[in-house]
């Protein structure tokens, strides 16, 4: 397999957890009922354990962001450009799994947000504050540990995905910032 080729199907695998790594961002106004934030009293060494924007709502919304991309990619299996970008079989990963793929890839991921929130805090970081490289890697870290209870990819694509997620990482970000 080619490095582009490569390259391409380890986004496509991970896509779900990308997106569902922006969707608390994206979707901040969505159920607003559940924007409160998760344990803002319980505190470790006297330090909060999450930031107060670590909510209810973005644990759910990235849950849900995961599952939907991963069925949209299920959807799209059934043309062979998706097909030939795609490291697993959609349609059989669906049959056995059913949502799981997507909700492990997307709480996975803003899970792995959290717990590098837990470090933050406890190094005396503040909410927002950089924290390289861990800012690009801890969603991805999280999803990657998450699938492997039921899809282990090799390690040409972990390679891969921890060369190209804090490049893109930064450059969405950037990107924001202009718009």
């Amino acid at each position: 397999m080619g490095i582009g080729i490569l390259v391409l199907k380890s986004l496509y695998l991970i896509l779900p957890a990308y997106i569902a790594n922006m969707a608390p961002v994206l979707f901040k106004g969505v159920l607003k009922p559940l924007a409160r934030p998760i344990a803002p009293n319980i505190k470790l060494r006297g330090k909060p354990l999450f930031g107060s924007h670590k909510t209810y709502m973005g644990l759910i919304i990235a849950a849900l962001a995961g599952i939907l991309v991963f069925m949209l990619q299920v959807w799209l299996f059934n043309y062979s450009l998706f097909q030939q970008i795609s490291l697993v079989n959609y349609d059989l990963f669906f049959q056995r799994y059913n949502i799981l793929p997507g909700f492990l890839l997307g709480f996975g991921a803003i899970l792995g947000d959290l717990v590098k929130s837990v470090i933050k805090r406890q190094l005396g970081i503040k909410p927002g504050g950089r924290f390289m490289p861990w800012d690009q890697l801890d969603f991805l870290i999280g999803a990657l540990i998450f699938i492997s209870i039921i899809y282990v990819p090799s390690w040409q694509i972990v390679l891969a995905l921890f060369a190209l997620t804090p490049i893109l990482h930064i450059a969405i970000n950037h990107l924001r910032v202009l718009s």
